[in-house]
Parts: C-alpha cells; sequence; structure tokens
C-alpha cells in the first residue's frame, strides 16, 4: 500500500492518485520524462546557473487565478541581483533573508535581473544531473523524487521479465540497477543504459502477450480441406492478367492456411488499388471446391455492392452462387436469401451489418472475410465469426501500416503484405495548391472533362456551419456550376442521402452520365471507377494522410495520367508528404512520425499498448528484436508452462479472458 511509504500522508496520497499512481509499483515506475543537466555558471548575460544569498523578503504578486510572481533580490558574487520566477508563489515563506539558494534561469544584464525556471536551496558547486517528472499543483519534484527514493529503499524487491539469458546476452543491467539509474544518473550512459533496458522489458512483455495469444489461438483445430492446393489454379488461370509477386505470395499463405490444421487468423494488408480482393477471392474459390461457404463483410452499401457486382462476375464460370444482403431489401427479398443460405444453396454472401443479423445462419461455413476490418468494433467481427464453428477468418485493409507497426495492432494475426502494383498502373501526380490559384485547378478540371474523362471533388462538410470558411458540397456544387456554365453534369454524394439515392448517384458516375462526383469521404473505401482521372480535396489540411491517401486511391485505376490536387492555405508538412510519395506504406509511417504512435486507427486496440517508457515508432527496432525473442522464448517454454519463469504465470492468467 501507498500508505505505507515514508512521506506518504493523506495529502500526498491524494497528489499521487491525481498523477495516476494507484500503488507502489506505480510509484516506482513512474519515471522522468526527461533529464536537465545543471551546471554551475558565472554570472553572465544568457542561461546561467548560479549561487547566492537571499537579501530581501521575497513579494507575490497575484496577476490572475493562474498566474503569480515572485520577485526578491540575492547577493550573487559582488552583485545584488533582481529575480523574478513565475508560478511560485508557495516559495515565499522558504525565501528568508540569509539563505543560501542557486538560481537557474535567463539574466537579463542590462536590467540586472534573472527570470528564473527553478531555485534549488542549496549551492551548486559541481554539475549534476536532474530528472524532471510530469506532476501535478502541490506536489513538487524535490517531494516526488523523494517518495520515489523512500519506495524503493521499502520495496526493493523488483520482478524481473527478461529471461536471465537474454540479459546476459544483450549486456543490460539488472532491473533494479536500471530503476535505481533512471531515477539517480551518475552519468548521461547511466541513463541510456538503464532506458534501453527498461524499453526492452516493457516491448518484450507486450509481445509475450501477443505472440502467446497467437500461439493459444493458432494451436485451435481448424476445418479440414483435403483438396489439392493446384486446383485452386484453374480460378487463377481464369484471370485476364497476371498476379504481381505480392499477390502470388499472399495467396500461397492464405491457401497453406487453408490447408493446414490449424485455424487461419490473417491479416491481408495492401495499399490502395493493389489487388487485395482477387486474393480473397482465390481464398473464397478454394474454399468453395473444400464444400464450404464463404461470406464477406464490407462497412459501406456502396462498397459491398461493388464487391458484389465484380465478384460474382468473376465467379460465375465457375457455377458459384453469390448473394448479396444488405440493409433496405424487401422482405421477400431478405427472406430468400436467408432461407436459400441455412440450406447451402449460396456458396458466398457478400453484405455490410445486416449479414451479422441473429437469424443470418449459414449450413457450413468455412471461411469469413472482414473488409476494412478497422471499421469494425472487436464484438461485430466476433459475431461474424461466431457464424460458423471454427471457421477460417481473412481481414483485409487499405490501411497501409509498417509491418513493425502492425504488429502491435494486429500482433496476434499472421500478416501478408501487398506492396506491389498491379502492371500498367501510372504514379498519381500530386500537387499542393493555394485557394488564390483556383483558375489553376477549374482549367486543369476543364483539360479531364475534354478528353472525356471525370473527376472527384471532395469537401470536408455536408452543409457549413456558418463559422468557418470550410467548403460544403451544396454550395461547392454552385460555384463549380456556375464555372463550367451549367454544361457539365454534376452529383452530390454524402452519408445523409438514402442508401437508394446513393447507388442511383454512383450509377449514374460509373456510367459516366454524370461527369463531376462532389462528395464528403464517403467515397473514401472501394469505389472504383476507372475512367475517373482527376480528385480536387479542397481543404485538404482537414484531413489526415491515411484519408487523402485513401481517396486518392479511387483515381489512377487504369492506365491513365491521373492527377489529385490538394487545395490549402496551409503551409504543412504534412500534406507535403503526399507530393512526394504514392507509398502508402511510407506515407503512414511519415504521419506516425509527425504525430506520434498516437491514436492508431483512431481508437486504441488495446489498453496494453499504454509504455512508460517505449514508443513504437522511435523504439521500432528494439520492438522488432523484441517479437523474435519472445516468440522463441514462447517456443521453447510453452511445453512445459514456463515452469522456470514463475512471474509469467500471472501474465497467462490475465490473458485467459481475452477471446
Amino acid at each position: 500500500m501507498l500508505e505505507s511509504i515514508k512521506g506518504i500522508g493523506p495529502k500526498n496520497l491524494e497528489l499521487l492518485h491525481k498523477l495516476g499512481i494507484e500503488d507502489i509499483n506505480d510509484l516506482i515506475d513512474y519515471y522522468p520524462f526527461r533529464y536537465n543537466t545543471v551546471v554551475p555558471t558565472k554570472l553572465a548575460e544568457g542561461s546561467v546557473v548560479v549561487s547566492g544569498i537571499v537579501e530581501s523578503m521575497p513579494i507575490a504578486t497575484y496577476i490572475k487565478k493562474s498566474l503569480n510572481k515572485l520577485s526578491f533580490r540575492v547577493q550573487i558574487e559582488n552583485y545584488l541581483v533582481n529575480v523574478t520566477i513565475f508560478n511560485r508563489a508557495f516559495l515565499k515563506s522558504n525565501l528568508k533573508r540569509g539563505t543560501s539558494i542557486t538560481v537557474i534561469g535567463e539574466y537579463d544584464e542590462k536590467h540586472n535581473t534573472i527570470t528564473a525556471s527553478d531555485i534549488k536551496f542549496k549551492e551548486i558547486t559541481s554539475s549534476y544531473i536532474e530528472p524532471v517528472y510530469h506532476l501535478t499543483n502541490g506536489m513538487s519534484s524535490k517531494v516526488l523524487h523523494n517518495l520515489i527514493e523512500n519506495a524503493l529503499d521499502t520495496h526493493p524487491v523488483l520482478i524481473d521479465y527478461i529471461p536471465e539469458y537474454l540479459v546476459e546476452e544483450y549486456s543490460f543491467l539488472d532491473k533494479d540497477t536500471s530503476v535505481r539509474k533512471v531515477h539517480n544518473p551518475d552519468s548521461l550512459n547511466d541513463i541510456k543504459k538503464a532506458i534501453l533496458r527498461l524499453k526492452y522489458e516493457e516491448l518484450f512483455k507486450f509481445m509475450f502477450k501477443i505472440n502467446y495469444l497467437k500461439s493459444t489461438r493458432t494451436s485451435e483445430g481448424g476445418l479440414k480441406r483435403d483438396v489439392d492446393i493446384e486446383e485452386a489454379g484453374a480460378f487463377i488461370k481464369s484471370l485476364p492478367y497476371e498476379l504481381t509477386i505480392d499477390q502470388r505470395t499472399s495467396a500461397k499463405e492464405i491457401l497453406e492456411d487453408l490447408r493446414s490444421e490449424k485455424r487461419m487468423n490473417r491479416l491481408l494488408l495492401g495499399d490502395v488499388g493493389s489487388g487485395k480482393t482477387i486474393v480473397s477471392e482465390i481464398a473464397i474459390y478454394y474454399n468453395y471446391l473444400s464444400g464450404y461457404q464463404s461470406a464477406l463483410l464490407a462497412p459501406t452499401e456502396i462498397l459491398a455492392t461493388q464487391h458484389f457486382f465484380n465478384i460474382s462476375k468473376m465467379l460465375a464460370p465457375f457455377n458459384m452462387r453469390v448473394e448479396l444482403l444488405k440493409g433496405g431489401m424487401s422482405k421477400k427479398e431478405r427472406n430468400k436469401i436467408i432461407t436459400d443460405l441455412s440450406n447451402g444453396e449460396i456458396d458466398l454472401l457478400i453484405g455490410t451489418h445486416a449479414v451479422l443479423e441473429e437469424d443470418v445462419k449459414f449450413l457450413n461455413l468455412g471461411l469469413v472475410i472482414t473488409d476494412e476490418q478497422h471499421r469494425f468494433g472487436v464484438n461485430q467481427r466476433s459475431t461474424f465469426q461466431n457464424k460458423g464453428k471454427m471457421c477460417d477468418v481473412l481481414y483485409m485493409s487499405a490501411t497501409p501500416i509498417p509491418r513493425t507497426y502492425a504488429l502491435t495492432i494486429y500482433g496476434d494475426m499472421d500478416i501478408s503484405l501487398i506492396k506491389t502494383k498491379p502492371e500498367g498502373r501510372k504514379e498519381i501526380k500530386t500537387t499542393l495548391v493555394k485557394f488564390k490559384d483556383i483558375k489553376s485547378v477549374l482549367s486543369s478540371m476543364l483539360e479531364e472533362l475534354k478528353e472525356n474523362h471525370q473527376i472527384y471533388i471532395v469537401c470536408p462538410l455536408i452543409e457549413s456551419d456558418g463559422e468557418t470558411n470550410l467548403e460544403d458540397v451544396t454550395k461547392l456544387k454552385d460555384k463549380i456550376d456556375i464555372a463550367f456554365n451549367k454544361r457539365v453534369p454534376i452529383a452530390v454524394l454524402h452519408g445523409k442521402l438514402k442508401n437508394s439515392v446513393k447507388e442511383d448517384i454512383m450509377a449514374d458516375f460509373k456510367s459516366g452520365k454524370v461527369k463531376i462526383l462532389i462528395s464528403t469521404t464517403v467515397i473514401e473505401v472501394g469505389v472504383d471507377v476507372p475512367n475517373a482521372t482527376m480528385m480536387v480535396i479542397f481543404n485538404a489540411e482537414r484531413f489526415g494522410l491515411a484519408t487523402i491517401h485513401q481517396l486518392r486511391g479511387r483515381i489512377g485505376r487504369n492506365s491513365l495520367e491521373s492527377k489529385c490536387i490538394l487545395i490549402s492555405d496551409k503551409n504543412s508538412e504534412r500534406l507535403k508528404v503526399l507530393v512526394e510519395s504514392n507509398d502508402g506504406f511510407y506515407i503512414s509511417e511519415q504521419d506516425f512520425k509527425l504525430r506520434g504512435e498516437g491514436d492508431l486507427f483512431g481508437v486504441r486496440q488495446s489498453g496494453d499498448m499504454v509504455f512508460k517508457l517505449a514508443n513504437i515508432v522511435q523504439d521500432a527496432k528494439i520492438l522488432s528484436q523484441a517479437n523474435i525473442d519472445s516468440t522463441k522464448f514462447i517456443n521453447e517454454n510453452k511445453s512445459n508452462n514456463f515452469r522456470d519463469y514463475p512471474q509469467y504465470q500471472s501474465i497467462m492468467e490475465s490473458l485467459k479472458h481475452i477471446d
């Protein structure tokens, strides 16, 4: 209990709770977020660390509720210097005349004033390294540091989660030494060695959990399939094009999973336009040859409908029955599909959330595929998988993530990557344009229209809130109509429209009846109109890099030159990344670097991803090595239930509740 630590009474206990410190372990691993190297200086213009004697009673001035100023004079060397420090009024009673202190701050020689950032109640005569902690009002760094010291003295036995053979292999410091040196370093080298060891331990523990879950799940028995993998070749040979190297590799990995006795739990991760869907069709065909049904879940009706038309066309020559289930169908249509599905007459069901309804039952579901899987919640994905008994699971995502980061989000899955684009696709040229140059954008649009090509225009709002200068779809349509004298067929698409209206608009755009489609990000995923060669994105700074890259993926789906124009008055380093590259994996990596690991996909996938010291972007190499080491550790010790490592018993116990 925290109360057992010397110095922790009711007041300090409350302050520690405000810092998120609930027990002794929390206190011990409440690490500094940075360090100051304190070096004594002479009194001279600029940064100073100078010792002296307080010569006047301090005066506290309260500027406003959240701002106060403390002013007093200090005898430093042979000078009487004015010292000012902000938000330290609570120090007033300690700054008595004759008190020996050290002032750290900026000296203004002209006004003979030091604006202090800190005051130490001792004379500093030699250099030292000072840990800096995140604090709360009422808790000083000195008090917190003393409490941590007391906790280390009271609770000296720290659990070491790194196996001894790895400590020796990497010449790591031991756990106790590392923790003490992080809080009380003697040198910068101390900090470096201690933090490396503690980061590795955090990431090793995390990857142990991920890889242990994976080993548990892959040991589950999968469905039996005796069909030779080569028989899937008939479908592959029917394709009007050659598969890319990555498509062939991914298909091989998935088919081997389906044929193995282990249950597949695989993510097919590929950039926009890389051809993930055709790989999933190969899996569906093989699953059909094995006598099982398949299901494909898509996040939007537009995408589900598109999948239905495209996949039906590809599988029709093989006598496979493919059906589409979505909201808004007539009761008669829906009942027919549900009845035929339960009788085993439907080989592949494609649908939206409607597939998750309780009365949607399969006769012998063997493969479930979730497209854009991060758009579905954990419970929805679980409901989908439970439509069959021990069926194999394939996830698809066009949100590219470098493999190292994917380990932390999808670590319990096997991952297949598709990076190469199909032959004949040209790079999309992306440019950044200011609003004042809108005429040049309209000229470019006119050139595309003269070539009988089609154009997407994307803006952030459905309707303006009246308080911003952001474009909305309705006003933008009026402006484009005026620009082209109402001679160009334009349609508006957004999420508030009825599904039937959306489908009609998309059908008109696909057929070429509509030349310009003005939309919100509802077109981000899956819309495929090969004749669309230009995309214009207004207020581009309002969108994430991944979103813009997804939007940009709606063009360049043919052998024609395609261009994307980002309109923004903001000087954004982020947007320049999109001008530099069409590689989604590179873009996502730069995005992570610019905004930190942050909130991946907008939703924390696991509370375990909140690390004390490690950062999955900055520490990617450590994470990668921890993944390799933890996998080997599990393989060597799982059979004896980690008998020699009792510290892992509690970790395994905590994982039992995870489905």
